[in-house]
Protein backbone atom coordinates (compact mmCIF):
# COMPACT_ATOMS: atom_id res chain seq x y z
CA UNK A 1 0.00 0.00 0.00
CA UNK A 2 1.18 3.02 -1.34
CA UNK A 3 0.14 6.93 -0.33
CA UNK A 4 0.49 7.76 -3.76
CA UNK A 5 1.51 6.22 -6.76
CA UNK A 6 4.97 7.04 -7.22
CA UNK A 7 5.37 7.10 -3.37
CA UNK A 8 7.40 4.52 -1.44
CA UNK A 9 5.20 1.24 -0.28
CA UNK A 10 4.22 1.62 3.59
CA UNK A 11 2.83 -1.67 4.56
CA UNK A 12 1.49 -4.72 2.97
CA UNK A 13 -1.53 -6.40 3.77
CA UNK A 14 -2.47 -9.40 3.95
CA UNK A 15 -5.70 -11.15 3.66
CA UNK A 16 -6.99 -14.99 4.24
CA UNK A 17 -10.26 -16.55 5.08
CA UNK A 18 -9.84 -19.75 7.51
CA UNK A 19 -12.66 -22.39 8.63
CA UNK A 20 -14.64 -21.17 4.96
CA UNK A 21 -17.11 -23.76 4.04
CA UNK A 22 -16.99 -25.55 0.98
CA UNK A 23 -18.35 -23.37 -2.15
CA UNK A 24 -20.65 -25.86 -4.12
CA UNK A 25 -20.49 -24.84 -8.31
CA UNK A 26 -22.98 -23.51 -9.80
CA UNK A 27 -24.27 -23.69 -13.06
CA UNK A 28 -23.61 -20.90 -15.32
CA UNK A 29 -27.02 -18.89 -15.51
CA UNK A 30 -28.74 -20.88 -13.28
CA UNK A 31 -29.90 -19.47 -9.64
CA UNK A 32 -29.41 -22.17 -6.68
CA UNK A 33 -33.49 -23.18 -5.54
CA UNK A 34 -34.43 -22.61 -1.88
CA UNK A 35 -33.74 -26.01 -0.24
CA UNK A 36 -36.10 -27.77 2.25
CA UNK A 37 -35.09 -28.09 5.99
CA UNK A 38 -36.33 -30.10 8.85
CA UNK A 39 -34.67 -27.33 11.70
CA UNK A 40 -32.38 -24.87 12.00
CA UNK A 41 -29.05 -25.78 12.66
CA UNK A 42 -26.15 -23.02 13.15
CA UNK A 43 -23.88 -22.44 9.99
CA UNK A 44 -20.37 -22.36 10.45
CA UNK A 45 -18.52 -19.13 10.18
CA UNK A 46 -15.54 -18.34 8.60
CA UNK A 47 -13.01 -16.18 9.88
CA UNK A 48 -10.58 -13.61 8.38
CA UNK A 49 -7.40 -12.74 9.27
CA UNK A 50 -5.69 -9.15 8.43
CA UNK A 51 -1.85 -8.90 8.76
CA UNK A 52 -0.52 -5.60 8.37
CA UNK A 53 3.16 -5.90 7.73
CA UNK A 54 5.77 -2.97 7.78
CA UNK A 55 7.62 -2.66 4.77
CA UNK A 56 11.14 -1.56 5.86
CA UNK A 57 12.89 -4.64 7.64
CA UNK A 58 14.65 -4.93 10.89
CA UNK A 59 18.20 -5.56 10.59
CA UNK A 60 18.36 -8.08 12.67
CA UNK A 61 16.46 -10.20 15.55
CA UNK A 62 17.96 -8.67 17.78
CA UNK A 63 16.83 -5.01 16.80
CA UNK A 64 13.20 -6.74 16.28
CA UNK A 65 13.21 -7.64 19.73
CA UNK A 66 14.04 -4.39 21.34
CA UNK A 67 11.59 -2.35 19.42
CA UNK A 68 8.65 -4.88 20.31
CA UNK A 69 9.66 -4.67 23.94
CA UNK A 70 9.39 -0.80 23.69
CA UNK A 71 6.59 -0.33 21.69
CA UNK A 72 3.19 1.20 22.08
CA UNK A 73 0.99 -1.99 21.45
CA UNK A 74 -1.99 0.23 21.25
CA UNK A 75 -0.80 2.48 18.89
CA UNK A 76 0.67 -0.29 16.70
CA UNK A 77 -2.80 -1.80 16.78
CA UNK A 78 -4.60 1.80 16.45
CA UNK A 79 -2.15 1.96 12.85
CA UNK A 80 -2.77 -1.30 11.68
CA UNK A 81 -6.60 -0.82 11.50
CA UNK A 82 -6.49 2.33 9.76
CA UNK A 83 -4.38 0.38 7.16
CA UNK A 84 -7.12 -2.02 6.83
CA UNK A 85 -9.78 0.35 7.00
CA UNK A 86 -8.65 2.40 4.36
CA UNK A 87 -8.54 -0.93 2.48
CA UNK A 88 -12.31 -1.99 3.19
CA UNK A 89 -12.65 1.89 2.18
CA UNK A 90 -11.25 1.14 -1.16
CA UNK A 91 -12.89 -1.75 -1.68
CA UNK A 92 -16.46 -0.69 -1.02
CA UNK A 93 -15.70 1.91 -3.34
CA UNK A 94 -14.62 -0.10 -6.23
CA UNK A 95 -17.85 -2.74 -5.75
CA UNK A 96 -20.13 0.45 -5.42
CA UNK A 97 -21.34 -1.74 -1.95
CA UNK A 98 -22.40 0.63 0.29
CA UNK A 99 -22.84 -1.94 3.29
CA UNK A 100 -19.40 -2.85 3.50
CA UNK A 101 -18.25 -0.76 6.54
CA UNK A 102 -15.06 -0.29 8.25
CA UNK A 103 -14.30 -1.92 11.62
CA UNK A 104 -12.53 -1.09 14.96
CA UNK A 105 -10.25 -2.85 17.23
CA UNK A 106 -13.01 -3.77 19.80
CA UNK A 107 -14.68 -6.30 17.06
CA UNK A 108 -11.71 -8.18 16.74
CA UNK A 109 -11.63 -11.70 18.04
CA UNK A 110 -7.75 -11.43 18.36
CA UNK A 111 -5.34 -8.77 18.24
CA UNK A 112 -1.44 -9.73 18.63
CA UNK A 113 1.61 -7.45 17.68
CA UNK A 114 4.90 -9.27 17.17
CA UNK A 115 7.90 -9.88 14.24
CA UNK A 116 8.78 -12.65 12.35
CA UNK A 117 9.85 -13.73 9.03
CA UNK A 118 7.60 -12.78 6.41
CA UNK A 119 6.31 -15.79 4.85
CA UNK A 120 5.92 -16.98 8.54
CA UNK A 121 3.66 -13.55 9.93
CA UNK A 122 1.94 -13.80 6.16
CA UNK A 123 0.88 -17.05 7.64
CA UNK A 124 -0.39 -15.81 10.82
CA UNK A 125 3.34 -17.24 12.64
CA UNK A 126 5.58 -15.02 14.85
CA UNK A 127 9.14 -15.75 15.86
CA UNK A 128 7.21 -13.92 19.19
CA UNK A 129 4.35 -11.86 20.02
CA UNK A 130 2.11 -10.05 22.33
CA UNK A 131 -1.63 -10.56 22.58
CA UNK A 132 -3.44 -7.39 23.15
CA UNK A 133 -6.95 -7.91 24.89
CA UNK A 134 -10.12 -6.98 22.92
CA UNK A 135 -13.32 -7.55 25.27
CA UNK A 136 -15.67 -5.38 23.17
CA UNK A 137 -16.48 -1.83 23.30
CA UNK A 138 -14.42 0.36 25.53
CA UNK A 139 -16.17 2.39 27.91
CA UNK A 140 -15.59 5.25 30.10
CA UNK A 141 -15.70 5.25 33.78
CA UNK A 142 -18.60 6.76 35.38
CA UNK A 143 -20.88 7.47 32.30
CA UNK A 144 -24.67 8.83 32.75
CA UNK A 145 -25.37 7.06 29.33
CA UNK A 146 -27.67 3.57 29.20
CA UNK A 147 -26.75 2.59 25.74
CA UNK A 148 -28.79 -0.53 26.41
CA UNK A 149 -31.79 1.28 27.49
CA UNK A 150 -31.87 3.63 24.10
CA UNK A 151 -31.55 0.72 21.98
CA UNK A 152 -34.81 -0.73 23.33
CA UNK A 153 -36.79 2.46 23.37
CA UNK A 154 -35.26 3.04 19.90
CA UNK A 155 -36.46 -0.38 18.57
CA UNK A 156 -39.73 -0.33 20.89
CA UNK A 157 -41.01 2.92 19.13
CA UNK A 158 -40.35 5.12 22.37
CA UNK A 159 -37.84 7.27 20.70
CA UNK A 160 -36.92 8.10 17.24
CA UNK A 161 -33.17 8.76 15.78
CA UNK A 162 -32.48 12.45 14.64
CA UNK A 163 -30.61 12.63 10.95
CA UNK A 164 -27.86 14.40 12.80
CA UNK A 165 -26.99 11.65 14.97
CA UNK A 166 -25.91 9.35 12.14
CA UNK A 167 -24.75 12.02 9.77
CA UNK A 168 -22.57 13.08 12.96
CA UNK A 169 -21.48 9.74 13.30
CA UNK A 170 -20.40 9.61 9.76
CA UNK A 171 -18.34 12.45 9.66
CA UNK A 172 -16.64 10.82 12.84
CA UNK A 173 -15.26 7.91 10.82
CA UNK A 174 -14.14 10.03 7.85
CA UNK A 175 -12.31 12.20 10.24
CA UNK A 176 -10.74 9.38 12.22
CA UNK A 177 -9.86 8.14 8.88
CA UNK A 178 -8.41 11.00 7.38
CA UNK A 179 -10.72 11.82 4.68
CA UNK A 180 -10.92 15.17 5.16
CA UNK A 181 -12.79 16.06 2.35
CA UNK A 182 -15.49 14.03 3.64
CA UNK A 183 -15.49 14.67 6.72
CA UNK A 184 -15.85 18.28 5.65
CA UNK A 185 -18.99 17.27 3.47
CA UNK A 186 -20.77 15.45 5.89
CA UNK A 187 -20.25 17.53 8.75
CA UNK A 188 -21.30 20.34 6.73
CA UNK A 189 -25.04 18.33 6.43
CA UNK A 190 -24.65 17.18 10.32
CA UNK A 191 -24.66 20.69 11.70
CA UNK A 192 -27.76 21.76 9.67
CA UNK A 193 -29.54 18.97 10.61
CA UNK A 194 -28.61 19.50 14.27
CA UNK A 195 -29.76 23.13 14.03
CA UNK A 196 -32.85 21.73 12.10
CA UNK A 197 -33.75 19.91 14.99
CA UNK A 198 -33.33 22.15 17.45
CA UNK A 199 -31.08 20.17 19.65
CA UNK A 200 -28.71 23.63 20.13
CA UNK A 201 -29.23 27.04 19.17
CA UNK A 202 -26.42 28.33 16.58
CA UNK A 203 -25.34 30.81 19.42
CA UNK A 204 -24.75 28.25 22.17
CA UNK A 205 -21.58 28.10 23.38
CA UNK A 206 -20.20 24.13 23.51
CA UNK A 207 -16.84 22.43 23.09
CA UNK A 208 -14.73 25.56 22.30
CA UNK A 209 -16.80 28.24 20.62
CA UNK A 210 -20.54 28.94 19.52
CA UNK A 211 -21.99 26.64 17.17
CA UNK A 212 -22.79 29.27 14.82
CA UNK A 213 -18.82 29.61 14.78
CA UNK A 214 -18.26 26.18 14.34
CA UNK A 215 -21.32 26.34 11.30
CA UNK A 216 -18.66 28.53 9.99
CA UNK A 217 -15.52 26.67 9.85
CA UNK A 218 -17.26 23.58 8.50
CA UNK A 219 -19.17 25.73 5.63
CA UNK A 220 -15.36 27.07 4.81
CA UNK A 221 -13.65 23.72 5.08
CA UNK A 222 -16.86 21.83 3.08
CA UNK A 223 -16.50 24.69 0.75
CA UNK A 224 -12.48 23.97 0.32
CA UNK A 225 -13.29 20.14 -0.11
CA UNK A 226 -15.46 21.09 -3.16
CA UNK A 227 -12.57 23.05 -4.24
CA UNK A 228 -9.77 20.22 -3.86
CA UNK A 229 -7.87 22.47 -1.87
CA UNK A 230 -8.55 22.26 1.94
CA UNK A 231 -6.25 24.45 4.27
CA UNK A 232 -3.95 23.03 6.81
CA UNK A 233 -6.04 23.70 9.62
CA UNK A 234 -8.92 22.25 8.81
CA UNK A 235 -8.08 18.88 10.62
CA UNK A 236 -8.48 20.98 13.88
CA UNK A 237 -11.50 23.10 13.35
CA UNK A 238 -12.95 19.92 12.22
CA UNK A 239 -12.07 17.89 15.31
CA UNK A 240 -13.42 20.76 17.29
CA UNK A 241 -16.90 21.07 15.24
CA UNK A 242 -17.54 17.75 15.54
CA UNK A 243 -17.02 16.57 19.31
CA UNK A 244 -18.95 19.92 19.85
CA UNK A 245 -22.04 18.46 17.72
CA UNK A 246 -21.19 15.42 19.66
CA UNK A 247 -21.59 16.59 23.35
CA UNK A 248 -25.18 18.63 22.08
CA UNK A 249 -26.31 15.19 20.83
CA UNK A 250 -25.45 13.40 24.48
CA UNK A 251 -27.06 16.39 26.23
CA UNK A 252 -29.82 15.80 24.55
CA UNK A 253 -29.63 11.85 25.48
CA UNK A 254 -28.85 12.74 29.14
CA UNK A 255 -31.81 15.00 29.27
CA UNK A 256 -29.45 18.17 29.60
Amino acid sequence: MRPSADALVESVLVLSTLGAPERRRLLAGRRPRPRRVESAQPEPVPTARATVVRAAPFSSSEEAAEWLSSADLEAELDAAFAVLNRALHAHRVATADPYLTEVSAQRALVARVGYGSGDAVADGRFGEARELPVSGPRRARRSMETPEERFAALLGGREEVLPAEELVLRARADLNAGRLPEAALQARVAIEALLAAQVVAPESGAAGGSMAGHREAIGAAANAALDGALPGDSAAALEEAIAAMELALKRRRLGG
